[in-house]
């Protein structure tokens, strides 16, 4: 299903109002240096990742807004479902991704579960005031992957695919039954089956949905 600019902008804001108030409970807390539900993640850790959802849409707008490289040729943006669809090593834990994905989330966790809250909550704050003002062409670097660029909401739907997921393990692992919101987790639906049909066809996607005996190569496995 497609979905307009202003729904993504506003499932993306739903689904990190919702993490922001998963972050803030007191069991996620209590729990903050134990084991997640992620195998090599602490709660904490859990948290600092699910916290960068928010925290790094506003370090991208801060970022530079250009589409034109320094020898004036244009830029194409990436979209969000090649973005996926070429992560390949995401299911082991060991892959240079994965290392990443912890440290970054390990030195978010750093500053622990109040300093965390509170700075995700303050900066979905300013996010709510400033991304319905953000044109429809609004371009940000994507910081990890220099040269590369995406639209904003482009970039968004990868942070509903984000938070969508990793507030349910943040849930699961302290208890609670906290969920992103419907239309966050539709967006995230739609783009990773769409990740899923950019690197294995069709052909492949449709015995995963309906002859799972016969998905050799776990097409709908996408993260």
């Amino acid at each position: 299903m497609s979905r307009t600019a202003p729904q993504v902008r506003d499932a993306y804001l739903a689904a990190a109002e919702r993490a922001v108030e998963l972050l803030a409970d007191p069991r996620v807390a209590d729990a903050w240096g134990e084991a997640s539900a992620l195998d090599g993640m602490t709660t904490g850790a859990l948290a600092g990742h699910v916290a960068r959802s928010v925290l790094q849409v506003e370090w991208f707008l801060d970022g530079a807004d250009g589409a034109d490289r320094a020898d004036g040729t244009e830029v194409r943006p990436t979209s969000a479902v090649t973005y996926y669809a070429r992560i390949v090593d995401a299911p082991d834990p060991g892959s240079a991704l994965n290392r990443g994905v912890r440290a970054r989330s390990e030195e978010s966790a750093e500053a622990g579960p109040a300093a965390v809250a509170d700075r995700t909550a303050e900066t979905l704050g300013r996010l709510r005031t400033r991304l319905p003002r953000e044109p429809a062409d609004r371009r940000v670097a994507i910081l990890h992957r220099p040269g590369e660029e995406m639209l904003l909401d482009e970039y968004l739907r990868t942070r509903c695919v984000e938070l969508a997921v990793h507030t349910d393990d943040l849930a699961l692992s302290v208890g609670t039954g906290t969920r992103a919101p419907d239309a966050a987790a539709g967006v995230a639906v739609d783009l990773l089956v769409a990740a899923a049909l950019e690197r294995h066809g069709a052909h492949a996607v449709l015995r995963a949905l309906t002859r799972r005996e016969r998905d050799d190569v776990g097409a709908l496995r996408v993260l």
